[in-house]
């Protein structure tokens, strides 16, 4: 179940002073979600981060909005570095994502110098600290990990998380496909097609335009949870906040989930997005007494299909580098390429 009330401590000051390296004048506080100047802000300082680490922007408004707003803060907290004058020059985000698993943003802005931009960066990290013990101690852990990531050729990042106890634990290719519009006929309906006892359909929904029945929903959930099992840094999530966080997603839409069924039982999912001029795979998941089946690939096939019948362009996905299911081989085989290159860093805390 979501808990009724946020887990995080949401005064800064609770958790954090500033550091002897700020300058005179500034301070450590909380975004205004309601303030267009600092939504704004914030969207510069994202943007700013994704140009410096993989060459190119992608994040909006709404992907600030996902981490500030009221209704994002249910399972969110914020942090900002401000300047004498107000003005944000550093924003830590954390989100408590799964059991023993916090996300933690960390946005410092580029052209500090490394003086001040370090002393930033501990700020964030110390509060993302007490924010662990927070979260952890109401969850009843003893350990609480902290999981943050980094562009794989951002210096900067790597050093100054690596200097405030985190360790790169894996990597991951962030990989894109293009879709031409004949490939509508991948299959035959992406709303539903079958073939050699294997059905793929979208989630029903009660009404059109309406939510997906439960039984479809949980049963996303559980070949995911069962899919994820054995796989890297795997968390169990309730169905309550799998649901949760993924319709807090910009991207989110209800007829890009859909279910594979083999002889009659869920075996595999996948839950997509719309992003920008084409479409995500946000997961894709298959019960291990299923594989084999050609289930996967008719999910990825399907996923195509679709973006092609609404006249997007590609269809991205990432992968874990190290897998050892050797998933990567399987969207090479299908089209993927690596765009750019992502990776984990973890940080584990005592709660007590």
């Amino acid at each position: 179940m979501m808990p009724d009330e946020s887990r995080f401590e949401p005064d800064p000051d609770a958790l954090v002073e500033p550091p002897p390296g700020l300058p005179d004048g500034w301070r450590v506080g909380t975004p205004d979600p309601d303030d267009p100047g600092d939504v704004r802000r914030l969207t510069e300082l994202l943007r700013a981060h994704e140009s410096a680490g993989r060459g190119w922007a992608g994040a909006g408004k709404a992907d600030v909005l996902v981490e500030v707003s009221e209704h994002g803060l249910r399972t969110r907290q914020n942090v900002v570095v401000r300047d004498g004058a107000g003005v944000v020059r550093a924003w830590g985000s954390v989100h408590d994502r799964a059991s023993g698993r916090m996300l933690f943003t960390h946005v410092v802005e580029r052209g500090l110098v490394e003086q001040v931009g370090r002393a930033c960066s501990d700020v964030l990290v110390e509060w993302a600290v007490g924010q662990a013990r927070e979260v952890g101690a109401a969850r009843g852990l003893e350990v609480q990990q902290i999981d943050t990531g980094a562009y794989a050729d951002d210096e900067r990042q790597h050093r100054w998380l690596a200097a405030s106890g985190f360790t790169k634990v894996r990597t991951w290719w962030q990989m894109t496909r293009p879709v031409t519009p004949d490939e509508v006929g991948l299959v035959e309906d992406p709303a539903r097609w079958e073939r050699d006892g294997v059905v793929v359909r979208r989630v029903e929904c009660e009404r059109d335009g309406g939510e997906p029945i439960e039984a479809d929903l949980r049963a996303v959930h559980d070949v995911l949870e069962a899919a994820f099992t054995d796989h890297f840094n795997s968390k169990p999530e309730t169905f309550d906040e799998f649901l949760f966080r993924l319709r807090l997603d910009p991207g989110h839409r209800w007829d890009h989930w859909w279910l594979a069924e083999v002889d009659g039982e869920p075996a595999g999912a996948l839950v997509g997005t719309e992003s920008g001029s084409g479409s995500y795979v946000a997961y894709i998941g298959v019960v291990e007494l299923a594989r084999g089946r050609g289930v996967a690939k008719g999910l990825l096939r399907t996923v195509i299909a679709d973006a092609a019948a609404r006249g997007r362009d590609n269809v991205g996905l990432e992968v874990d580098a190290d897998s050892p299911t050797g998933a990567d081989r399987l969207y090479r085989g299908m089209g993927w390429e690596t765009s750019y290159v992502t990776e984990s860093w973890h940080r584990d805390v005592t709660v007590g």
